[in-house]
């Protein structure tokens, strides 16, 4: 098909602002899918987790066919991307992808931060932005105040704002016109060496991983040897095609198409995204530009709950692996817990998907020890050593200095909560940067945060002091020296690795009083006492004790000397002092979880 036929195009939305739907609609619209197929409300969010949460976790990408009023066809292809600021690099990769964006924005909430996270990443990509004004048909729409807002975020005029509902398929038809006046066909020459970006990846039991890529430049067929650029990997081309609502086979692809490849890939890891294919011969010497290894930024230990299913749960890890390739996990042991492994994540978002995946796809049981972020520790003698988990952070006296990540947020907030919210920017140990105006009931403000201060319930309670109404996205700018300290939490004398966190020293102490006590109510009581204090080195700096069961052994004195009581007194003090010497400690499993219900 010639290159001017061609639409590449992604839609970029805040969460819950209707991207998903919007998607829905134009796949009904184009008869890419008939009614009847729609079995659930998002087709292209197929996961339970995605349907149940509402939000957009793995990319999609779809081609549809237009037929314009001209009665010319055109190929558009979409591709759908995630939402949440966990998923930005896929955001950044899909939108190279791409020569438009459509910006949906929801005209009862009005543009949030992420609208405007994603829309610059738009705006950096060089791509042609179609600006869409969703849910114009609810009573609480403020269309007016909204499109001011999208004017003034864009610089775009009045009429060039599509008002639509998706849901009630309102200004569908004008969106695909749109698309087709607005965005630029794609440019490239079909005879230069192969380009290839890949986008995404997914893993199929029988097939391998399976690439999707845009054609940049060149033209790709079956049998072709090709190279990925980032590991030097060669391949075959065993298949390729088109993605529709399935794969659709083709014998070749050309500059400015978008589709899948097969070429007997064992492991998903080997297909990252934002790497180049190109042919083995002939090939490119440069990559596309913007590739990089995706990051964890959050880390945890995860543990099965019986020690027998280990073996399960690597297996579980493993195959959970192939299909999301951002998931980095080593394994790693606890004194209390066992046996298990250290995951990186995304973010806390991608955390809990990782969990209830765990949970759903593969029925494990597992134990979760508090996120943490990296920390970067210089030794006294120069050595740089980075710390996942807090129990490998060397002794205080090797420690020269402590570099936490710190990261840019971004929050946009309704005029009458900006005091609670700088309130609890202060509380996390945030700098604050500057205020604007979006209009006069919105705020958009900036802070500074260590990453750590946010990892646990910063987003909750912005939420709840907001009523809902606040937004965040942020970013990693750089590590930064801190006043950190490790805090450990020691039972009867004994630390315990698990419950070790790595806090600020002014939070130290309040932080362990507050550990302590939870952990008082949380231990059962045993047959002797339990001393739980929180140590920062050899210091301790709080201390609750739960109270030993104890048996009344002078119950059978009904009387007589005074001695007699005292002896049996003394000889069940003694067998106390033996049992506790042999004792061990019975911890329950929501103990380990008791960090993250503590409330500053």
């Amino acid at each position: 098909m010639a290159l001017d036929h061609i639409r590449n195009f992604c839609i970029i939305a805040h969460i819950d602002h209707g991207k998903s739907t919007l998607a829905d609609k134009l796949l009904l619209e184009t008869n890419t899918i008939q009614a009847r197929e729609m079995t659930n409300n998002q087709v292209l969010d197929d996961m339970d987790l995605e349907q149940e949460r509402g939000i957009t976790i793995k990319l999609h990408a779809i081609q549809m066919k237009y037929l314009a009023p001209d009665g010319i066809e055109y190929t558009y292809n979409m591709v759908d991307t995630p939402g949440h600021v966990d998923f930005t690099y896929e955001v950044s990769r899909s939108l190279a992808a791409c020569e438009g964006a459509i910006l949906v924005v929801d005209a009862t909430q009005g543009v949030e931060a992420q609208t405007i996270a994603n829309l610059y990443l738009a705006i950096d990509a060089g791509l042609e932005i179609v600006p869409v004004l969703n849910k114009v048909d609810l009573q609480s729409a403020m269309i007016d105040e909204v499109s001011q807002q999208i004017i003034e975020l864009l610089g775009c005029k009045k009429e060039d704002i599509i008002k639509a509902s998706a849901k009630a398929g309102i200004g569908i038809h004008d969106v695909l016109e749109a698309v087709r006046l607005r965005v630029p066909p794609p440019s490239g020459d079909v005879n230069a060496p192969l380009r290839c970006l890949i986008f995404d990846s997914v893993f199929d039991s029988y097939r391998g991983s399976i690439v999707y890529m845009r054609v940049m430049e060149g033209t790709i067929k079956e049998g072709d040897e090709i190279m990925f650029m980032s590991n030097k990997n060669r391949y075959r081309v065993e298949e390729l095609g088109t993605l529709k609502m399935g794969r659709e086979k083709k014998s070749q692809l050309s500059a400015g198409d978008v589709g899948y490849l097969i070429a007997g890939v064992r492991n998903v890891k080997d297909t990252r995204v934002g790497d180049t294919v190109t042919h083995f011969r002939n090939g490119v010497a440069t990559a596309i530009e913007g590739f990089k290894e995706s990051k964890p930024m959050v880390f945890a230990g995860v543990y099965p709950q019986s020690a027998e299913d280990f073996a399960e749960l690597r297996d579980s890890l493993d195959r959970l692996s192939l299909n999301d390739s951002s998931l980095v996990y080593e394994p790693e042991s606890s004194v209390a817990l066992g046996f298990g492994f250290r995951c990186g994540f995304l973010g806390l978002l991608h955390m809990e998907i990782i969990q209830e995946r765990l949970d759903r796809e593969f029925n494990q049981n597992i134990v979760t020890t508090v996120p943490n972020v990296e920390f970067r520790v210089t030794t006294t003698s120069g050595e740089i050593i980075l710390v996942d988990n807090p129990s490998a952070m060397p002794e205080p006296s090797r420690i020269a200095k402590i570099e936490e990540p710190y990261i840019k947020a971004q929050i946009i907030v309704p005029s009458e909560y900006v005091g609670a919210i700088m309130q609890l920017a202060n509380d996390r140990r945030g700098t604050y940067k500057t205020t604007s105006y979006l209009d006069p009931t919105r705020a958009d403000i900036h802070y500074e945060f260590p990453l750590s201060e946010i990892i646990f319930d910063f987003y909750d309670k912005l939420k709840s002091i907001s009523r809902g109404y606040a937004s965040l996205d942020y970013e990693f700018i750089e590590n930064r020296e801190s006043d950190l300290v490790k805090l450990d939490i020691l039972l009867n004398g004994d630390p315990v690795d698990a419950f070790s966190t790595i806090v600020h020293s002014e939070k130290a102490f309040e932080w362990g009083k507050k550990l302590c006590a939870k952990l008082r109510e949380l231990i059962p009581r045993h047959m002797f006492e339990v001393a739980i204090q929180a140590a920062i080195g050899n210091k301790i700096i709080a201390r609750e004790t739960v109270r030993a069961m104890r048996k009344d052994v002078t119950a059978k004195c009904y009387g007589g000397d005074i001695s007699r009581k005292r002896k049996l007194l003394e000889k069940q003090k003694e067998g106390k002092k033996r049992m506790k010497q042999v004792g061990r400690i019975e911890v329950p499993q929501e103990a380990f979880l008791a960090v993250l219900q503590i409330t500053d």
